[in-house]
Protein backbone atom coordinates (compact mmCIF):
# COMPACT_ATOMS: atom_id res chain seq x y z
CA UNK A 1 0.00 0.00 0.00
CA UNK A 2 1.62 3.01 -1.19
CA UNK A 3 -0.60 5.81 -0.40
CA UNK A 4 -2.64 7.16 2.45
CA UNK A 5 -5.97 5.71 2.82
CA UNK A 6 -8.53 6.95 5.05
CA UNK A 7 -9.93 5.07 7.09
CA UNK A 8 -13.44 5.35 8.71
CA UNK A 9 -14.62 3.59 11.83
CA UNK A 10 -18.19 5.21 12.86
CA UNK A 11 -18.84 2.78 16.04
CA UNK A 12 -22.06 2.71 17.99
CA UNK A 13 -20.77 5.73 20.59
CA UNK A 14 -18.50 7.32 18.56
CA UNK A 15 -16.38 7.34 15.20
CA UNK A 16 -13.23 7.25 14.53
CA UNK A 17 -11.15 8.55 12.08
CA UNK A 18 -7.05 6.70 10.51
CA UNK A 19 -5.41 7.52 8.18
CA UNK A 20 -2.77 4.76 7.17
CA UNK A 21 0.31 4.67 5.16
CA UNK A 22 1.41 1.74 3.48
CA UNK A 23 3.49 0.37 6.24
CA UNK A 24 0.73 0.01 8.23
CA UNK A 25 1.45 2.99 10.14
CA UNK A 26 -1.19 5.08 11.58
CA UNK A 27 0.26 8.58 11.02
CA UNK A 28 -3.09 10.16 12.79
CA UNK A 29 -5.98 9.45 14.34
CA UNK A 30 -8.60 11.02 15.37
CA UNK A 31 -12.22 10.45 17.55
CA UNK A 32 -15.30 11.99 18.37
CA UNK A 33 -18.30 10.61 20.63
CA UNK A 34 -21.98 11.27 20.09
CA UNK A 35 -24.90 11.16 22.00
CA UNK A 36 -26.60 8.16 23.33
CA UNK A 37 -30.73 8.29 23.15
CA UNK A 38 -33.01 6.16 25.61
CA UNK A 39 -36.39 7.05 24.50
CA UNK A 40 -37.48 4.49 26.97
CA UNK A 41 -36.01 1.14 28.96
CA UNK A 42 -34.96 -1.16 25.86
CA UNK A 43 -34.83 1.66 23.36
CA UNK A 44 -31.53 2.58 21.91
CA UNK A 45 -31.29 5.70 19.02
CA UNK A 46 -28.88 8.06 17.36
CA UNK A 47 -29.60 11.17 15.60
CA UNK A 48 -28.23 11.35 12.33
CA UNK A 49 -26.92 14.59 12.49
CA UNK A 50 -24.68 13.73 15.08
CA UNK A 51 -23.26 10.64 13.55
CA UNK A 52 -22.28 12.99 10.75
CA UNK A 53 -20.92 15.83 12.64
CA UNK A 54 -18.67 13.29 14.60
CA UNK A 55 -17.64 12.14 11.14
CA UNK A 56 -16.60 15.66 10.26
CA UNK A 57 -14.87 16.77 13.54
CA UNK A 58 -13.20 13.05 13.69
CA UNK A 59 -11.81 13.89 9.85
CA UNK A 60 -10.80 17.25 11.35
CA UNK A 61 -9.06 15.66 14.25
CA UNK A 62 -7.12 13.59 12.29
CA UNK A 63 -5.95 16.27 9.80
CA UNK A 64 -4.14 18.52 12.09
CA UNK A 65 -1.27 19.46 11.80
CA UNK A 66 1.44 19.32 9.48
CA UNK A 67 1.76 15.84 8.99
CA UNK A 68 -0.30 15.28 6.46
CA UNK A 69 -2.80 17.10 3.56
CA UNK A 70 -6.21 16.46 2.58
CA UNK A 71 -4.55 16.20 -1.25
CA UNK A 72 -2.57 13.33 0.74
CA UNK A 73 -5.82 10.84 0.28
CA UNK A 74 -6.10 8.16 -2.29
CA UNK A 75 -9.03 6.52 -1.28
CA UNK A 76 -11.77 6.18 1.78
CA UNK A 77 -12.79 3.05 3.59
CA UNK A 78 -15.93 2.58 5.52
CA UNK A 79 -16.75 0.27 8.33
CA UNK A 80 -19.58 0.90 10.44
CA UNK A 81 -21.72 -0.44 13.81
CA UNK A 82 -24.10 -2.71 11.12
CA UNK A 83 -27.92 -3.05 12.20
CA UNK A 84 -28.11 0.42 12.80
CA UNK A 85 -30.33 2.14 10.33
CA UNK A 86 -31.57 5.33 8.81
CA UNK A 87 -34.23 6.70 7.02
CA UNK A 88 -34.10 9.94 5.38
CA UNK A 89 -35.58 12.13 2.49
CA UNK A 90 -33.45 12.06 -1.08
CA UNK A 91 -33.94 15.66 -1.67
CA UNK A 92 -33.21 17.29 1.92
CA UNK A 93 -31.51 14.60 3.39
CA UNK A 94 -32.75 14.87 6.51
CA UNK A 95 -33.79 11.63 8.75
CA UNK A 96 -37.62 11.19 9.32
CA UNK A 97 -36.69 9.29 12.41
CA UNK A 98 -33.81 9.07 14.98
CA UNK A 99 -31.47 5.95 13.66
CA UNK A 100 -32.82 2.88 15.82
CA UNK A 101 -29.34 1.20 16.91
CA UNK A 102 -28.68 -2.54 16.75
CA UNK A 103 -29.22 -2.61 20.59
CA UNK A 104 -32.90 -1.09 20.73
CA UNK A 105 -35.04 -4.12 21.74
CA UNK A 106 -38.61 -2.03 20.56
CA UNK A 107 -39.22 -4.26 18.13
CA UNK A 108 -39.49 -7.87 20.03
CA UNK A 109 -43.30 -7.98 19.84
CA UNK A 110 -42.81 -7.73 15.85
CA UNK A 111 -40.51 -10.76 16.10
CA UNK A 112 -42.88 -12.84 18.48
CA UNK A 113 -45.65 -11.87 16.07
CA UNK A 114 -43.49 -13.44 13.17
CA UNK A 115 -42.86 -16.31 15.51
CA UNK A 116 -45.85 -17.11 15.95
CA UNK A 117 -46.95 -17.02 12.37
CA UNK A 118 -44.32 -19.86 11.87
CA UNK A 119 -42.06 -17.00 9.64
CA UNK A 120 -38.66 -17.74 11.73
CA UNK A 121 -37.71 -20.87 9.13
CA UNK A 122 -38.00 -19.24 6.18
CA UNK A 123 -35.67 -15.87 7.41
CA UNK A 124 -33.70 -18.43 8.67
CA UNK A 125 -32.92 -20.05 5.93
CA UNK A 126 -32.53 -17.25 3.38
CA UNK A 127 -30.99 -14.80 5.63
CA UNK A 128 -28.54 -16.72 7.94
CA UNK A 129 -30.01 -15.04 11.15
CA UNK A 130 -32.70 -15.31 13.53
CA UNK A 131 -35.72 -13.44 14.37
CA UNK A 132 -34.30 -10.73 16.76
CA UNK A 133 -34.96 -7.32 17.41
CA UNK A 134 -30.84 -7.27 16.55
CA UNK A 135 -31.25 -6.66 13.04
CA UNK A 136 -32.32 -4.13 10.95
CA UNK A 137 -35.63 -5.97 9.11
CA UNK A 138 -37.79 -5.39 11.81
CA UNK A 139 -36.24 -1.84 12.74
CA UNK A 140 -37.45 -1.08 8.83
CA UNK A 141 -40.89 -2.49 9.66
CA UNK A 142 -41.55 -0.81 13.21
CA UNK A 143 -40.74 2.72 11.35
CA UNK A 144 -42.75 2.54 8.61
CA UNK A 145 -45.64 1.18 10.71
CA UNK A 146 -45.23 4.08 13.09
CA UNK A 147 -43.62 7.26 11.56
CA UNK A 148 -46.88 9.55 10.14
CA UNK A 149 -46.62 9.73 6.54
CA UNK A 150 -43.63 7.55 5.52
CA UNK A 151 -45.44 5.56 3.16
CA UNK A 152 -46.65 8.69 1.52
CA UNK A 153 -43.31 9.58 1.36
CA UNK A 154 -42.20 6.67 -0.40
CA UNK A 155 -44.92 6.85 -3.08
CA UNK A 156 -43.56 10.44 -3.90
CA UNK A 157 -40.25 8.82 -4.47
CA UNK A 158 -38.74 10.93 -1.48
CA UNK A 159 -37.39 8.12 1.37
CA UNK A 160 -34.08 6.48 0.83
CA UNK A 161 -33.16 3.84 4.19
CA UNK A 162 -30.43 1.85 4.56
CA UNK A 163 -27.64 1.20 7.21
CA UNK A 164 -25.15 3.68 8.85
CA UNK A 165 -22.67 2.71 5.94
CA UNK A 166 -25.42 3.76 3.00
CA UNK A 167 -26.38 6.80 4.96
CA UNK A 168 -22.18 8.00 5.22
CA UNK A 169 -21.60 7.26 1.96
CA UNK A 170 -24.85 9.35 0.03
CA UNK A 171 -23.79 12.08 2.31
CA UNK A 172 -19.79 11.64 1.24
CA UNK A 173 -21.01 11.99 -2.23
CA UNK A 174 -23.76 14.55 -2.05
CA UNK A 175 -26.29 12.00 -2.43
CA UNK A 176 -25.13 10.60 -5.53
CA UNK A 177 -24.76 7.65 -4.14
CA UNK A 178 -27.13 4.99 -2.94
CA UNK A 179 -25.00 1.91 -1.80
CA UNK A 180 -24.56 -0.57 0.36
CA UNK A 181 -22.03 -3.68 0.34
CA UNK A 182 -22.72 -7.11 0.65
CA UNK A 183 -21.44 -7.59 4.48
CA UNK A 184 -24.04 -5.08 5.84
CA UNK A 185 -26.87 -5.98 3.57
CA UNK A 186 -26.85 -9.50 5.32
CA UNK A 187 -27.60 -8.15 8.70
CA UNK A 188 -31.10 -6.86 7.43
CA UNK A 189 -32.97 -9.75 7.43
CA UNK A 190 -33.98 -8.78 3.55
CA UNK A 191 -31.21 -9.92 1.95
CA UNK A 192 -31.02 -13.85 0.66
CA UNK A 193 -27.39 -15.11 1.27
CA UNK A 194 -27.28 -17.39 -2.24
CA UNK A 195 -28.27 -14.83 -4.53
CA UNK A 196 -26.37 -12.01 -2.13
CA UNK A 197 -29.68 -9.57 -3.95
CA UNK A 198 -32.23 -8.09 -1.74
CA UNK A 199 -35.59 -10.76 -1.11
CA UNK A 200 -38.59 -9.96 -2.91
CA UNK A 201 -40.64 -12.37 -0.24
CA UNK A 202 -38.78 -11.26 2.82
CA UNK A 203 -39.43 -7.27 2.07
CA UNK A 204 -43.08 -8.46 1.43
CA UNK A 205 -43.11 -10.20 5.05
CA UNK A 206 -41.82 -7.36 6.57
CA UNK A 207 -43.79 -4.82 4.07
CA UNK A 208 -40.44 -2.76 3.26
CA UNK A 209 -40.57 -1.31 0.01
CA UNK A 210 -37.82 -2.41 -2.28
CA UNK A 211 -37.36 0.76 -4.32
CA UNK A 212 -36.01 2.60 -1.05
CA UNK A 213 -33.22 0.02 -0.40
CA UNK A 214 -29.60 0.50 -1.52
CA UNK A 215 -27.99 -1.29 -4.14
CA UNK A 216 -25.83 -4.17 -2.67
CA UNK A 217 -21.79 -3.85 -3.81
CA UNK A 218 -18.95 -5.49 -3.23
CA UNK A 219 -16.44 -5.17 -0.32
CA UNK A 220 -13.90 -3.40 -2.56
CA UNK A 221 -16.20 -1.84 -5.47
CA UNK A 222 -16.34 1.67 -5.88
CA UNK A 223 -19.55 3.15 -3.75
CA UNK A 224 -19.02 7.07 -5.18
CA UNK A 225 -16.53 9.85 -5.18
CA UNK A 226 -16.26 12.70 -2.41
CA UNK A 227 -18.12 15.98 -2.75
CA UNK A 228 -18.86 18.64 -0.81
CA UNK A 229 -17.23 17.19 2.25
CA UNK A 230 -16.07 19.87 4.51
CA UNK A 231 -12.30 19.47 4.97
CA UNK A 232 -11.85 16.95 2.04
CA UNK A 233 -11.24 17.77 -1.42
CA UNK A 234 -14.02 16.08 -3.85
CA UNK A 235 -13.12 13.01 -5.91
CA UNK A 236 -11.27 10.78 -3.66
CA UNK A 237 -12.60 7.77 -4.41
CA UNK A 238 -15.08 5.44 -1.65
CA UNK A 239 -13.82 2.05 -2.95
CA UNK A 240 -14.14 -0.04 0.60
CA UNK A 241 -16.67 -1.07 2.73
CA UNK A 242 -17.71 -3.18 5.36
CA UNK A 243 -19.43 -4.14 8.41
CA UNK A 244 -17.28 -3.92 11.81
CA UNK A 245 -16.83 -7.38 12.40
CA UNK A 246 -16.21 -8.65 8.83
CA UNK A 247 -13.65 -5.32 8.67
CA UNK A 248 -12.18 -6.79 11.97
CA UNK A 249 -12.09 -10.30 10.49
CA UNK A 250 -10.36 -9.35 7.22
CA UNK A 251 -8.07 -6.84 9.04
CA UNK A 252 -6.69 -10.12 11.08
CA UNK A 253 -5.83 -11.77 7.93
CA UNK A 254 -8.90 -14.79 8.88
CA UNK A 255 -8.74 -15.57 5.44
CA UNK A 256 -8.79 -19.57 5.56
CA UNK A 257 -11.59 -21.26 6.86
CA UNK A 258 -11.06 -22.36 10.37
CA UNK A 259 -9.75 -19.13 11.06
CA UNK A 260 -11.84 -16.84 13.76
CA UNK A 261 -11.38 -13.23 15.48
CA UNK A 262 -12.83 -12.04 18.49
CA UNK A 263 -13.70 -8.16 18.58
CA UNK A 264 -14.37 -5.99 21.99
CA UNK A 265 -16.43 -2.86 21.72
CA UNK A 266 -19.32 -2.09 23.12
CA UNK A 267 -20.44 -5.35 22.31
CA UNK A 268 -18.25 -8.73 21.77
CA UNK A 269 -18.19 -10.44 18.48
CA UNK A 270 -16.87 -14.17 17.43
CA UNK A 271 -16.38 -14.51 13.47
CA UNK A 272 -15.03 -17.60 12.11
CA UNK A 273 -14.43 -18.06 8.36
CA UNK A 274 -16.30 -20.76 6.64
CA UNK A 275 -15.33 -19.87 3.27
CA UNK A 276 -17.22 -20.38 0.43
CA UNK A 277 -20.11 -22.10 1.31
CA UNK A 278 -22.40 -20.85 3.81
CA UNK A 279 -22.64 -22.73 6.57
CA UNK A 280 -25.76 -23.82 8.95
CA UNK A 281 -26.06 -23.49 12.38
CA UNK A 282 -27.58 -26.16 14.57
CA UNK A 283 -26.92 -24.08 17.78
CA UNK A 284 -28.34 -20.53 17.24
CA UNK A 285 -25.20 -19.03 15.96
CA UNK A 286 -25.83 -16.57 12.52
CA UNK A 287 -24.86 -17.61 9.34
CA UNK A 288 -23.37 -14.14 7.45
CA UNK A 289 -21.52 -13.13 4.61
CA UNK A 290 -17.50 -12.10 5.82
CA UNK A 291 -16.83 -10.35 2.43
CA UNK A 292 -17.32 -10.26 -1.42
CA UNK A 293 -14.35 -9.55 -3.22
CA UNK A 294 -14.99 -9.78 -6.99
CA UNK A 295 -17.55 -12.37 -7.95
CA UNK A 296 -16.47 -13.90 -4.86
CA UNK A 297 -18.08 -14.49 -1.29
CA UNK A 298 -16.53 -15.82 1.98
CA UNK A 299 -19.00 -16.64 4.31
CA UNK A 300 -18.52 -16.48 8.54
CA UNK A 301 -20.31 -17.93 11.70
CA UNK A 302 -21.02 -15.27 13.79
CA UNK A 303 -21.43 -15.22 17.69
CA UNK A 304 -22.87 -11.98 19.38
CA UNK A 305 -22.41 -11.11 22.84
CA UNK A 306 -24.42 -7.43 23.35
CA UNK A 307 -22.15 -5.84 26.19
CA UNK A 308 -18.96 -6.09 26.62
CA UNK A 309 -17.41 -2.98 26.67
CA UNK A 310 -20.78 -1.11 27.61
CA UNK A 311 -20.23 -2.81 30.78
CA UNK A 312 -17.21 -0.79 31.77
CA UNK A 313 -18.87 2.14 30.70
CA UNK A 314 -21.77 1.67 33.17
CA UNK A 315 -19.44 0.82 35.77
CA UNK A 316 -17.90 4.33 34.97
CA UNK A 317 -21.04 6.53 34.25
CA UNK A 318 -23.80 4.61 36.00
CA UNK A 319 -22.04 3.32 39.40
CA UNK A 320 -19.21 5.67 39.20
CA UNK A 321 -16.59 3.10 41.13
CA UNK A 322 -14.40 4.30 38.27
CA UNK A 323 -13.43 7.45 36.33
CA UNK A 324 -12.35 6.27 33.33
CA UNK A 325 -12.52 2.85 31.56
CA UNK A 326 -8.87 2.32 30.99
CA UNK A 327 -8.59 1.88 35.34
CA UNK A 328 -10.86 -1.33 35.64
CA UNK A 329 -7.49 -3.83 35.19
CA UNK A 330 -5.73 -1.82 37.92
CA UNK A 331 -8.80 -1.92 40.33
CA UNK A 332 -9.43 -5.38 39.46
CA UNK A 333 -5.82 -6.54 40.07
CA UNK A 334 -6.53 -5.45 43.75
CA UNK A 335 -8.00 -8.42 44.02
CA UNK A 336 -7.30 -12.25 43.01
CA UNK A 337 -11.09 -13.33 42.64
CA UNK A 338 -14.13 -12.07 42.50
CA UNK A 339 -15.16 -12.90 46.13
CA UNK A 340 -17.79 -14.98 44.23
CA UNK A 341 -19.40 -12.09 42.94
CA UNK A 342 -20.89 -13.17 39.01
CA UNK A 343 -22.12 -10.18 36.72
CA UNK A 344 -24.63 -10.84 33.80
CA UNK A 345 -24.52 -8.15 32.03
CA UNK A 346 -27.60 -8.15 29.61
CA UNK A 347 -28.69 -5.14 30.35
CA UNK A 348 -30.30 -5.21 26.12
CA UNK A 349 -30.62 -8.78 26.88
CA UNK A 350 -28.96 -11.88 26.08
CA UNK A 351 -26.91 -12.57 22.44
CA UNK A 352 -25.78 -16.04 20.61
CA UNK A 353 -26.91 -18.60 21.45
CA UNK A 354 -29.47 -17.59 24.03
CA UNK A 355 -31.24 -14.90 22.04
CA UNK A 356 -33.63 -13.71 24.70
CA UNK A 357 -34.57 -10.49 24.28
CA UNK A 358 -36.39 -10.03 27.46
CA UNK A 359 -33.91 -11.04 30.24
CA UNK A 360 -32.15 -8.30 32.36
CA UNK A 361 -28.63 -8.02 33.89
CA UNK A 362 -27.95 -9.49 37.15
CA UNK A 363 -25.36 -9.21 39.98
CA UNK A 364 -25.39 -12.34 42.31
CA UNK A 365 -23.35 -13.37 45.10
CA UNK A 366 -22.81 -9.71 46.65
CA UNK A 367 -22.24 -9.87 50.73
CA UNK A 368 -20.65 -7.12 53.23
CA UNK A 369 -17.33 -7.96 51.92
CA UNK A 370 -17.93 -7.56 48.33
CA UNK A 371 -15.54 -4.28 47.29
CA UNK A 372 -15.57 -2.19 44.03
CA UNK A 373 -12.32 -4.40 43.03
CA UNK A 374 -14.54 -7.56 43.15
CA UNK A 375 -17.20 -5.99 40.93
CA UNK A 376 -14.80 -4.94 38.71
CA UNK A 377 -13.25 -8.40 38.59
CA UNK A 378 -16.35 -10.00 37.90
CA UNK A 379 -17.63 -6.80 35.04
CA UNK A 380 -14.23 -8.34 33.22
CA UNK A 381 -15.44 -12.27 34.06
CA UNK A 382 -18.75 -11.30 32.69
CA UNK A 383 -17.40 -9.87 29.21
CA UNK A 384 -15.03 -13.07 29.14
CA UNK A 385 -17.58 -15.72 29.47
CA UNK A 386 -20.26 -14.86 27.34
CA UNK A 387 -17.86 -15.79 24.81
CA UNK A 388 -17.18 -19.37 26.20
CA UNK A 389 -20.86 -20.66 24.97
CA UNK A 390 -20.47 -19.09 21.83
CA UNK A 391 -17.23 -20.61 20.83
CA UNK A 392 -18.40 -23.97 22.22
CA UNK A 393 -21.18 -24.02 19.53
CA UNK A 394 -18.79 -22.87 16.80
CA UNK A 395 -17.13 -25.80 17.41
CA UNK A 396 -19.87 -28.18 17.56
CA UNK A 397 -21.34 -26.63 14.58
CA UNK A 398 -17.77 -26.84 12.30
CA UNK A 399 -16.74 -30.42 13.85
CA UNK A 400 -12.96 -29.22 15.08
CA UNK A 401 -11.59 -27.43 18.01
CA UNK A 402 -10.16 -23.86 17.92
CA UNK A 403 -6.79 -24.02 19.12
CA UNK A 404 -6.81 -19.91 18.60
CA UNK A 405 -8.11 -16.63 18.62
CA UNK A 406 -7.14 -13.51 17.51
CA UNK A 407 -8.56 -10.36 19.25
CA UNK A 408 -8.85 -7.22 18.92
CA UNK A 409 -10.98 -3.45 20.06
CA UNK A 410 -10.23 -1.44 22.60
CA UNK A 411 -10.62 -3.86 25.15
CA UNK A 412 -8.24 -6.65 23.78
CA UNK A 413 -5.60 -3.91 25.59
CA UNK A 414 -6.88 -5.29 29.32
CA UNK A 415 -4.34 -7.88 29.56
CA UNK A 416 -6.50 -9.46 32.53
CA UNK A 417 -9.28 -9.85 30.22
CA UNK A 418 -7.21 -11.51 27.64
CA UNK A 419 -5.60 -13.90 30.23
CA UNK A 420 -9.26 -14.19 31.47
CA UNK A 421 -10.52 -15.38 28.08
CA UNK A 422 -7.36 -17.58 27.48
CA UNK A 423 -8.17 -19.39 30.55
CA UNK A 424 -12.23 -19.69 30.21
CA UNK A 425 -11.87 -20.74 26.77
CA UNK A 426 -9.05 -22.94 27.07
CA UNK A 427 -7.52 -21.48 24.00
CA UNK A 428 -4.55 -19.45 22.91
CA UNK A 429 -5.61 -15.64 22.99
CA UNK A 430 -3.31 -13.82 19.31
CA UNK A 431 -3.17 -10.10 20.05
CA UNK A 432 -1.64 -8.28 17.10
CA UNK A 433 0.37 -4.97 16.94
CA UNK A 434 -2.06 -3.08 15.00
CA UNK A 435 -5.63 -3.59 17.31
CA UNK A 436 -7.46 -1.25 15.48
CA UNK A 437 -8.12 -3.53 13.09
CA UNK A 438 -11.83 -2.59 12.18
CA UNK A 439 -10.32 0.25 10.69
CA UNK A 440 -7.39 -1.55 9.37
CA UNK A 441 -9.76 -3.52 7.31
CA UNK A 442 -11.51 -0.83 6.09
CA UNK A 443 -8.68 0.46 4.79
CA UNK A 444 -6.94 -3.02 2.76
CA UNK A 445 -10.64 -3.25 1.15
CA UNK A 446 -10.44 0.74 0.11
CA UNK A 447 -6.45 -0.42 -1.13
CA UNK A 448 -7.66 -2.91 -2.98
CA UNK A 449 -10.23 -1.50 -4.71
CA UNK A 450 -8.11 1.31 -5.55
CA UNK A 451 -5.19 -0.81 -6.70
CA UNK A 452 -2.66 0.13 -3.57
CA UNK A 453 -2.64 -3.82 -2.96
CA UNK A 454 -2.68 -6.38 -5.10
CA UNK A 455 -4.10 -9.33 -3.22
CA UNK A 456 -4.87 -10.72 0.19
CA UNK A 457 -1.15 -12.19 0.20
CA UNK A 458 -0.17 -8.69 0.91
CA UNK A 459 -2.35 -8.44 3.87
CA UNK A 460 -1.39 -11.41 5.16
CA UNK A 461 2.73 -10.79 5.11
CA UNK A 462 1.83 -7.68 6.55
CA UNK A 463 -0.48 -8.91 9.92
CA UNK A 464 2.10 -9.12 12.89
CA UNK A 465 1.52 -11.15 16.16
CA UNK A 466 2.10 -8.59 19.30
CA UNK A 467 1.11 -11.03 22.50
CA UNK A 468 0.09 -14.26 23.25
CA UNK A 469 -2.34 -15.33 26.21
CA UNK A 470 -1.40 -18.98 27.07
CA UNK A 471 -4.75 -21.15 29.12
CA UNK A 472 -3.22 -20.74 33.09
CA UNK A 473 -6.06 -22.06 35.48
CA UNK A 474 -6.58 -25.46 36.63
CA UNK A 475 -9.33 -27.41 35.11
CA UNK A 476 -11.37 -27.41 38.79
CA UNK A 477 -11.42 -23.48 39.11
CA UNK A 478 -12.38 -23.10 35.34
CA UNK A 479 -15.44 -25.58 35.72
CA UNK A 480 -16.27 -23.62 39.35
CA UNK A 481 -16.51 -20.51 37.49
CA UNK A 482 -18.49 -21.68 34.97
CA UNK A 483 -21.00 -23.52 36.88
CA UNK A 484 -21.90 -20.13 38.86
CA UNK A 485 -21.75 -18.24 35.45
CA UNK A 486 -24.06 -20.66 34.35
CA UNK A 487 -26.31 -20.84 37.52
CA UNK A 488 -26.26 -16.69 37.19
CA UNK A 489 -27.56 -16.87 33.78
CA UNK A 490 -30.21 -19.31 34.42
CA UNK A 491 -31.55 -16.40 36.96
CA UNK A 492 -31.98 -13.70 34.50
Amino acid sequence: MAEVILSIDQGTTGTTVVLIDGDLRVLARGYREFRQIYPQPGWVEHDPDDIWDSLLGAIRDALRGDVLSPSDIRAIGITNQRETNVIWNRQTGKSYHHAIVWQCRRTAEICNELRAGGYEKVFTEKTGLLLDPYFSGTKLKWQFDNVPGLRDEVKAQRVAAGTIDSYLIWRLTDGRSHVTDVTNASRTLLMNLKTLLWDEELCGILDVPMEVLPEIRGCADLMGYTRDVPGLPDGIPICGCAGDQQAALFGQACFAPGEAKCTYGTGAFLLLNTGGTPVPSGNRLLTTVAWKLGDTATYALEGSVFIAGAAVQWLRDGLRIIEHAAEIEELALKVSDTGGVTFVPAFVGLGAPHWRSEVRGIITGITRGTTRAHLARAALEGIALQNVEILSAMESDCGRSLVGLKVDGGASANNLLMQMQADFLGCRIIRPKVVETTALGAAFFAALGAGLMKDVNEIKHAWKEDRVFEPQMDGNTRAEILTRWRDAVRRT
